[in-house]
């Protein structure tokens, strides 16, 4: 056998996926990378052996992405997302390799519990919501449809915080999702970026053209940590790179001389909060200083590693656009426009057309919101201190193109001032929405609703401009991880039924439908369910002493805390519920178990007040034995994808209720839709499809559309919706009086002053932004069909079945399949492999790595 350190190329064995190839590994790793043996080993060693082990099934099969992928010259997809809400790796790896059963197996025969390591992992810190967990399926689709593409987001080292409730409140803590290692990051330091700020510009002429100098700047470096991103079946591992922020200068060597051993490490303290947190505080000038660092940060990183690459071919510039499709994750990467035409010209000598040619052609912008407070806006005198040269620039791109706007529309002032990147005021602020659509090829949507509103709402003017720019591609989700790894029990009973195509091609699941009327099969599947609420019973009696019913109507909204999502909405229907309960104990009712999930911003006080709100609530109710055998209510800490893939299986119902017109599509419903809750919601983001697919009659649609929305806003009066409706009056009154409040009287009047300003129907204020009263009426009585529905089995089992068997539409695959043909043009290259990829990989084990 060759010895010596270039031995494993002569070595190279298959990588065995059968148990034993992965206990010899496992135990490999044990005691080589982590120095331990069975006696000193704890349940994170073990974790970490065995993430070693799996990673290295994934490397070789990466590697041989990365090279086909480059003697192939396809076009890549570069997604630029500030958030990758990735959950836990190892599960979702093994599931994808196909090696499940073996790892089961091979951790038995060790006397190990294959599922207890796998929850060993923590939730990687890297997102918050909706946005990072699209973002995360997206990754994984792209790869199982074997599409050449590369995510790039921030290295975040402490996430955006660890949830705790104390005495009803949210309490934030760091999230130190690293500080027992991250097995799946290869760091790469020989790919470091100089990134630059501040500073100032100089202009000049050189050969005829204007040249531009952007010096005496700060500079701060892009080390790369790359995560193997495998897709179902193992034939593709495409790549997560991940920014962390270092020093220039780590060390000052003479302060250290000095004494001064604080200013010695100053420079790396600054640089390195870049990527402290995701999402700083930003209601502070520090915070919003520190966030636009962050986004400028991210996108200088990026694309100087997709131009590095293209270079490497010696490409004419024009095949640019041809070799890259660069998508924006809403407008945190916006200034990707500026920068991209920065490189462009200043670095590679580009005119200004053919500059903005290959910019615009390039990129892509997907909005998320509606909200204006959401759109992103930075202040011009900040731009200029930071980014100088990109203020140029964004300034430039404006002029031109109000000049296009004004020979379009002529004498029309007013439609100028609306479509400007630069708003004018007492503080002039750069609009990032309106620069990525400028400086982009397609806006898209995520729900047809969503990119309804945005074409004739939130941006007519740019429509009306670029109608050609604007497309619909409703979000969608990886039923792998959501159902395939979340709920095995279902996932099992629809393989039993239909056989597994349905994991490729989520379509398939219409092949339930006639077994929705079919009682053998409709009382297993509510068996499957019970058994999901056994499960989460169990685990939330393990972690918090909490023992919910597995009979009763577990009722679930899990998301982030914002007004506009309604939680409070929720709360008021629960207080509802409990005074009739109290008015009438021997009334027959379904008993319900209400569960509550989700992080509100630190600085996002009634958010913060609505937590504290529904814990008050679940006190009392909890404790209330008039009541607790009918009416439950949890808030649950530290909202999660782990935590969610534990409660979304036990829901039975979804609850969607923000108000019309402010979502943007929502994934939590086709989370829910896909593992059988039934939708209780608005017609608002993807609720309005999600009602198409599985038929009206098997959802719970209530409240104002999106229209009626609108069309109230100018006069809507909270007080009219309760001045006839005694019960409304009385659950707010019960809140207000204290009841879910005695120890902290008056806490919750900043809640009923939102909801009911002034002291009367007369009082002129607006109130009630999100106008919960308007609907909290419709509200009540669809949980009332909900009841009436839960107490026959058999019609809930009916409607369940087919929700499960309608939600093709809503995987991640269809999704990207839509966004690769209509906006990125790029085709799937598949991996090349001489058998079933994983089994015929040749990676060098760490057994072949000791030989």
């Amino acid at each position: 056998m060759p010895t010596g350190k270039h031995a494993d190329d002569e070595t190279r064995a298959p990588c065995g996926l059968d148990p034993e190839s992965i206990k010899a590994d496992f135990a490999e790793h044990l005691k080589h990378t982590l120095a331990r043996d069975r006696y000193t080993a704890t349940q994170h060693d073990r974790y970490l052996a065995l993430a070693y082990t799996v990673r290295d099934r994934l490397i070789e099969r990466w590697i041989e992405t990365q090279q086909t992928h480059h003697s192939m010259q396809v076009k890549r997809v570069y997604y630029l997302s500030m958030e990758y809400l990735t959950g836990r790796a190892l599960g979702n790896n093994v599931i994808n390799l196909g090696i499940e059963d073996a790892v089961r197996q091979a951790m038995a025969d060790l006397g190990l519990e294959w599922v207890a390591i796998r929850d060993e992992e923590v939730d990687a810190g890297l997102g918050n919501g909706g946005l990072g967990r699209l973002a995360a399926c997206f990754l994984e689709s792209l790869a199982t449809m074997q599409i050449p593409a590369m995510g790039y987001g921030l290295r975040y080292d402490y996430g955006i915080f660890r949830q705790s409730i104390e005495n009803g409140y949210q309490v934030e803590r760091p999230d130190d999702w690293l500080r027992g290692g991250y097995p799946w990051e290869i760091p790469r330091p020989d790919y470091l970026i100089p990134v630059r700020f501040e500073g100032r510009v100089d202009m000049g002429r050189e050969g005829g053209r204007q040249i531009f100098h952007w010096f005496d700047t700060r500079t701060v470096l892009g080390m790369p940590y790359d995560i193997p991103v495998v897709g179902y079946g193992g034939e593709t591992v495409n790549t997560l790179r991940l920014w962390g922020a270092r020093a220039a200068q780590e060390f000052d060597l003479q302060d250290f001389d000095k004494g001064d051993y604080i200013a010695a490490v100053e420079s790396k303290v600054q640089a390195e909060n870049l990527t402290k947190v995701l999402y700083p505080d930003d209601s502070i000038y520090a915070g919003k200083d520190l966030r636009l660092r962050q986004e400028y940060f991210f996108v200088a990183c990026s694309l100087y590693d997709i131009l590095r690459r293209f270079k490497a071919d010696r490409l004419a510039w024009d095949e640019f656009p041809n070799r890259a499709a660069i998508q924006l994750n809403d407008t945190h990467p916006a200034l990707a426009v500026p920068e991209l035409m920065r490189l462009l010209i200043d670095q590679e000598g580009l005119i200004w057309e053919h500059a903005w040619d290959i910019t615009v052609r390039s990129l892509g912008y997907t909005n998320h919101t509606l909200m204006q407070e959401a759109l992103e806006k930075w202040p011009v005198h900040m731009m200029d201190r930071l980014l100088p040269r990109h203020l140029q620039i964004i300034y430039e791109i404006n002029h031109r193109f109000l000049r296009l706007v004004g020979s379009r529309f002529p004498n029309d002032g007013d439609k100028q001032q609306r479509m400007s990147i630069i708003e004018e005021g007492p503080t002039r602020f750069v609009r990032m929405a309106h620069l990525a659509i400028v400086g982009s090829h397609s806006t898209n949507g995520v729900s047809a609703i969503h990119s309804e509103l945005i074409e004739h709402r939130l941006v007519p003017d740019f429509y009306q401009m670029y109608p050609q720019r604007f497309n619909s591609k409703t979000n969608g989700v990886t039923h792998r991880r959501w159902l395939l790894k979340a709920n095995p029990p279902l996932a099992r009973l629809i393989s039993d039924s239909i056989g597994d195509g349905w994991i490729k091609d989520l379509g398939q699941l219409r092949r339930l439908e006639p077994l929705s009327r079919d009682p053998a099969f409709a009382a297993r599947f509510m068996a499957v369910r019970r058994q999901a609420k056994v499960a989460l019973g169990d685990y939330l009696c393990s972690k918090y002493g909490w023992r919910p019913d597995p009979d009763s109507l577990f009722d679930v909204q899990i998301k982030r805390l914002h007004e506009y999502k309604r939680q409070l909405l929720n709360v008021l229907h629960i207080v509802t519920l409990y005074n009739r309960i109290r008015k009438d104990p021997d009334a027959t009712r379904v008993p319900r178990t209400f569960l509550f999930g989700g992080k509100a911003a630190p600085g996002y006080f009634m958010a913060k007040l609505i937590i504290k709100l529904i814990n008050n609530v679940a006190a009392v109710i909890n404790n209330d034995p008039d009541v607790h055998s009918l009416l439950k209510v949890y808030f649950v800490p530290d909202y999660r994808v782990s935590l969610a893939e534990r409660i979304i299986p036990a829901a039975d119902v979804s609850e969607q209720i923000s108000t019309a017109g402010t979502e943007g599509s929502g994934t939590s419903n086709m989370k829910f839709m896909l593992n059988g809750a039934l939708t209780v919601g608005t017609l608002d983001g993807a609720n309005i499809e999600i009602r198409e697919e599985a038929g009206p009659e098997n959802v719970f649609i209530f409240g104002l559309t999106a229209q009626q929305v609108a069309d109230l806003a100018t006069h809507y009066n909270p007080w009219a919706c309760i001045q006839d409706d005694v019960e409304i009056r009385e659950t707010l009154d019960l809140i207000s009086s204290g009841h879910f409040s005695a120890e902290e009287p008056g806490i919750f009047d900043p809640i009923r002053a939102a909801l009911l300003p002034g002291t009367g129907p007369d009082f002129g204020e607006q109130g009630d932004r999100y106008m919960h009263l308007a609907d909290l009426r419709p509200y009540i009585n669809t949980h009332q069909a909900v009841d009436a529905l839960y107490g026959k089995p058999e019609e809930w089992a009916r409607k369940a079945i087919l929700n499960v068997a309608r939600s093709g539409k809503f995987s991640s695959d269809r999704a990207i399949g839509e966004y690769a043909r209509e906006i990125w043009r790029v085709t799937p290259c598949p991996i090349e492999t001489p058998g079933p990829a994983a089994a015929r990989s040749t990676v060098v084990t760490a057994a072949h790595r000791r030989a």
